[in-house]
Parts: C-alpha cells; sequence; structure tokens
C-alpha cells in the first residue's frame, strides 16, 4: 500500500467522515461481527470506530485499509466523494469476501463426518519421482479450530538410487464432500508443487484402509504431472511418530517389504475396456 497523509481538516470533522465511511465499507460483509473476526479485532474497540468515539492508532488504521483496499487518506474524505471513488472496488472486495465463505461452508459441510478418520496413515503409491519404487509416507489429519487439516510426510533415504535424501512435507486441507474425501495440499519446504488426492469413504465403523486416487508432480528436473493409485493405511489417533517415519521410504515392489493386497490396488497398469484412469476398490 502507498503512504498516503490523511488531510488536514477539523478533528471533529475527520472523525465522523471516517466513521461513516467505516460504516459503509462495513455493508460489503455479511455483519460488523464477520469483519471484526476477519481483521481479528476487538469487537467492543471496533463499535467505538464505528460511532466515532475513538479513533485507531496508525497501526491499526493501516490493517484496517489494507483488509479493506482503501487508502490512509481516502477513508477520510468526505461520505459522498468516498463513495464516488469505491463505486469501482466494491465487486472485487465482495469476490474476495464470499471466496473465502466458499471455503468456510465446504469446512462446516466436513465437520462431524471426519471424526472417525483423523490420526495417522501410511500412505501407499508408485512414486513419481522414483519409477518401479513403491513409497510408502506418513499422513496425519486433524481438526484445528472447527476445520479439518493434514500432513503428508515423506522420506527418501540415500540407498533409494537418488541424489540425495530429502523429505517433503504436504500441509493442506480435508473436506468429506458427497461421500468422498478430498485432500488439497502444498509441499512446504519448496513451495513448487500443489497436490490432490481424492478417496473412497468406509462405511465399517472402524477405518481400515482407504482407496483412491492422487494427483501431483514428479520432483525430477522434467517435473511431469502424473496421477496414480493410492492406499491410505489407518494406524491410529496416536502413534510414535518418529518410529513410523523411519519405516518409510521407497521400496523394491517385487520385494516383500509391501502387503500384496496393497501393491494390488496401487497397481498403475491400464484396465480394459476403460477410457479414464480409475481406482481400484478394495
Amino acid at each position: 500500500m502507498s503512504t498516503l497523509s490523511v488531510p488536514a481538516k477539523a478533528p471533529h470533522a475527520a472523525q465522523r467522515e471516517f466513521s461513516d465511511n467505516l460504516r459503509m465499507l462495513c455493508t460489503y460483509y455479511r455483519s460488523v461481527a464477520d469483519v471484526c473476526r476477519k481483521l481479528n479485532v476487538n469487537r467492543a474497540q471496533f463499535n467505538r470506530y464505528l460511532n466515532g468515539t475513538s479513533k485507531p492508532s496508525s497501526h491499526t488504521l493501516e490493517r484496517i485499509c489494507d483488509f479493506f483496499g482503501v487508502e490512509p487518506a481516502e477513508i477520510y474524505l468526505p461520505r459522498e466523494h468516498f463513495h464516488q471513488i469505491i463505486q469501482v472496488r466494491p465487486k472485487q472486495r465482495t469476490e474476495r469476501a464470499v471466496h473465502s465463505e466458499h471455503i468456510s461452508r465446504l469446512q462446516h459441510q466436513t465437520i462431524g463426518k471426519f471424526d472417525k478418520y483423523l490420526g495417522y496413515y501410511y500412505e501407499y503409491y508408485h512414486s513419481m519421482s522414483a519409477p518401479g519404487k513403491v513409497l510408502r509416507g506418513l499422513v496425519h489429519m486433524f481438526n484445528h479450530e472447527g476445520a479439518i487439516y493434514h500432513e503428508r510426510l515423506e522420506r527418501f533415504p540415500q540407498h533409494a538410487n537418488l541424489d540425495e535424501t530429502y523429505k517433503c512435507k504436504y500441509i493442506g486441507g480435508a473436506f468429506y464432500l458427497n461421500d468422498r474425501i478430498f485432500l488439497v495440499d502444498y509441499e512446504s519446504l519448496t513451495g513448487n508443487e500443489i497436490a490432490q488426492t481424492i478417496l473412497f469413504p468406509t462405511y465399517k465403523n472402524k477405518v481400515a484402509r482407504l482407496s483412491g486416487l492422487m494427483l501431483g508432480v514428479s520432483s525430477s528436473n522434467q517435473r511431469s504431472i502424473a496421477c496414480a493409485r493410492v492406499v491410505f493405511e489407518y494406524l491410529g489417533k496416536s502413534i510414535d511418530v518418529r518410529k513410523a517415519m523411519r519405516l518409510c521410504g521407497l521400496f523394491d515392489p517385487k520385494r516383500d517389504d509391501i502387503d500384496p493386497t496393497i501393491l494390488k490396488v496401487i497397481d498403475n497398469s491400464p484396465h480394459k475396456d476403460q477410457h479414464h484412469f480409475y481406482t481400484i476398490p478394495l
């Protein structure tokens, strides 16, 4: 945001114009409470800004203006002039609010449906970066402040015929929508990939394994886009994470390290008479 000085005028007039303009900006959101929540400001203090009995500090004013997409000098303009300026901006602000509300609504739809799926899993799929190898990673699904999130940890040891030992850490959100589980995450250590996994739910009381498809990008120089069948194997709500990570890595599917029933489900061979890449039911 560019730095503009606040116009010099009578203190009471400037405060009245600021309050009037702030109330107008709030009308682009569902409620004043919604604005306070998104701004992370105290509701009682914000009400004092709205009724003109208090004015924000320069730091708070900058936060408020950043949030609404206006300049500090603009918010002190006469109401009619200010309204003319922001007439070209309401659509942008409204769309920004609506976009965040879409995510909040999807998260709200998920709450309660995810309870039995929370905890730790091993994930299995044919590696996109090491062809011919099966990757075993660790996934943690958890509830944080009313929304479901997850972490995926992958470990590549030196003996896996790669140039060096490295790890991948994916962080993202999880959604339960119309009888399917959606995981969307990004690689947080490099920030160069977003991946999506879609899983079938289980209709049993206890979760054992979940199958689905994963879409991602290989970490090779070619950064190939790939889709792979994947299996999540439930470990429990509380585990020894260090020990579990030591068991992660890349494995030769011809050896006995991976359960044959898992290898069958994550086999990416094309199926007869299928025109798309489908998952294999458990």
